[in-house]
């Protein structure tokens, strides 16, 4: 986004290591933020660190997995030390078990409750005070578009992206009165690692391209300019909303 400047702020990106999440990091960091990458995967950590620095971005990886209370507390200790106080937070990080209910074990259930929500939930309760410190903020949480819709074998992750969506009005509400804003990004069928598999099968492919009106899958940039703008001036008075990115497929 041409004219954006994101010059001594810093921003903080969970499920940084690929697709949405690196995209978004890449985003931020191009236009001068610092990035804190955050996530679980070492060496994929380590590819998203590398292209921020062949673009001159400044960047630190940080092991951490969003479930674990000891490890968000960690990872805020450690961050402020490197960087201070961040300025953006990105609750990106995700999962997805697709299955019927009936046939969900409760470790399954939790798995997906527990990093879609209340990893959004731990990760914010530790940087607001970073926020609150500079009064600005802006926190971007990932929902979807099956936060909109129901859909037969993703209840977990159907109820925890609706749920995102819920927290992002509160959070939005709570935080006005700090210069924070709280708004959510709801994507569409995006062109990343995660749905390689279905671009790979030409009938899957087919069936899915002929299901969204745009005809076409989303690129991952697309998302890092949409959390670029919610970070600029132009967006500043974008606040408890979500931002719909799919091609008109909730429309419909």
């Amino acid at each position: 986004m041409n004219g954006t400047t994101l010059e001594g702020k810093t921003a903080l990106v969970t499920g940084a290591s690929r697709g949405l999440g690196r995209a978004m990091a890449l985003a931020l960091g191009g236009a001068g933020a610092r990035l804190a990458l955050v996530g679980r995967a070492k060496e994929k950590l380590a590819e998203t660190q590398a292209m921020a620095s062949a673009a001159g971005i400044e960047s630190e990886v940080y092991i951490c997995d969003v479930r674990e209370e000891d490890q968000i507390a960690g990872l805020e200790r450690d961050v402020k030390a490197r960087f201070g106080n961040i300025h953006i937070l990105v609750n990106n990080a995700g999962t997805a078990v697709r299955k019927d209910l009936v046939d969900f074990s409760l470790d399954e259930w939790r798995l997906v409750t527990d990093t879609n929500l209340t990893g959004v939930f731990l990760a914010s309760r530790a940087f607001i005070p970073h926020m609150k410190a500079h009064k600005w903020g802006r926190i971007i949480n990932i929902a979807s578009i099956m936060g909109h819709v129901g859909s037969t074998g993703r209840s977990a992750y159907c109820a925890t992206k609706s749920a995102v969506l819920a927290l992002t009005k509160c959070m939005a509400l709570e935080l006005v009165g700090d210069g924070i804003n709280v708004v959510a990004i709801s994507p569409g069928f995006y062109a990343t690692d995660l749905t390689a598999p279905l671009r790979s099968d030409p009938e899957k492919n087919a069936a899915l391209l002929a299901a969204t009106p745009a005809g076409r899958w989303g690129e991952p940039k697309e998302i890092g300019e949409i959390a670029l703008f919610l970070c600029s001036d132009a967006g500043a008075f974008m606040n408890g909303s979500d931002v719909l990115s799919d091609g008109a497929w909730v429309a419909q």
